[in-house]
């Protein structure tokens, strides 16, 4: 688990003015711990953004975002449409290049990483996005098999009738674990929204990825499928001990499913602090 800081907010004097201008609206009982000031030592990094900004043109999307995710750690990132979410997301992934900073995946520093190294890099990262971006006319099996590419890159990973039989039992035990295996051969254009979710967070495990990024999974869901599948989402992060990236813009999913909580505002980093010290008015501040 990240190593947290033990000091509160208000013994960090360089902290605490960007987190007070979010909730200092807000009347609280407790101050939120914050954990982003310091940067102690812990066992496993798997994810290190250092000042990382991100500029579309002449547009700043954000600045100087520093943060560390220990290995088996959940982080929900939150913020207002426009503050730069799902971008920052994309930048972590290596998608797309940070405009400043570094990025540290696994290891490895994507702004210096090949094409190849990143692909290797990408293929040890599970997807999970706000469109579930299945293939309609093709299979679930065949849509949960796509999650190999990464690692298998191959005409034969693009449809179940060709792809090797471990493939196949991989595809079919993930979809087991997300309720799913009496589906595998209904075309994907055939599914509930939660169904289609639930594939789509199949084809995120089926490669056993070290990381999991969900940008805003439950957006297209109706908030009883929406718990569902963040219980769902969960289960299976922490039965194999994923560390796990998520959008979300329910205040209490932040609060229930994340460790630590980011808060993206006004261009910046705003609130870096355990889940349980903070509170949904908390939260809602950030949306001012």
């Amino acid at each position: 688990m990240y190593a947290l800081c033990t000091r509160t907010l208000a013994t960090h004097s360089s902290t605490v003015s960007s987190v007070t201008n979010v909730i200092e609206k807000e009347v609280a009982p407790a101050r939120p711990l914050q954990t982003g000031g310091v940067f102690l030592p812990v066992s496993s990094v798997d994810l290190e953004a250092r000042n990382v900004g991100k500029v579309f043109g002449e547009n700043p999307i954000f600045s100087d975002v520093s943060f560390r995710l220990a290995r088996g750690e959940a982080v929900a990132l939150v913020g207002a449409n426009g503050t730069g979410k799902s971008t920052l997301l994309r930048c972590l992934m290596g998608l797309i290049p940070a405009s400043d900073g570094q990025v540290i995946l696994l290891g490895e520093d994507t702004s210096n990483a090949r094409d190849k190294a990143m692909r290797a890099l990408r293929a040890r990262v599970g997807l999970v996005s706000q469109k579930h971006n299945l293939v309609p006319r093709l299979s679930v099996l065949s849509n949960v098999i796509h999650g190999l590419l990464g690692r298998k890159p191959g005409i034969r990973h693009w449809c179940h009738t060709f792809a090797p039989a471990a493939s196949r039992e991989a595809a079919m035990q993930a979809l087991e674990k997300v309720g799913l295996a009496d589906f595998a051969s209904r075309r994907a254009d055939r599914l509930s929204g939660g169904q289609s979710q639930r594939v789509a967070i199949a084809r995120a495990i089926v490669g056993n990825p070290e990381i999991l990024i969900a940008d805003e999974p439950c957006a297209s869901l109706d908030p009883s499928a929406g718990d569902d599948v963040m219980e769902l989402f969960f289960r299976l992060a922490r039965e194999q001990g994923v560390t796990v990236v998520f959008t979300s813009h329910n205040v209490e999913h932040a609060l229930r499913y994340g460790d630590r909580v980011l808060g993206l505002a006004d261009g910046a980093l705003k609130l870096d602090a355990t889940a349980a010290s903070l509170n949904a008015q908390h939260l809602r501040g950030l949306y001012d």
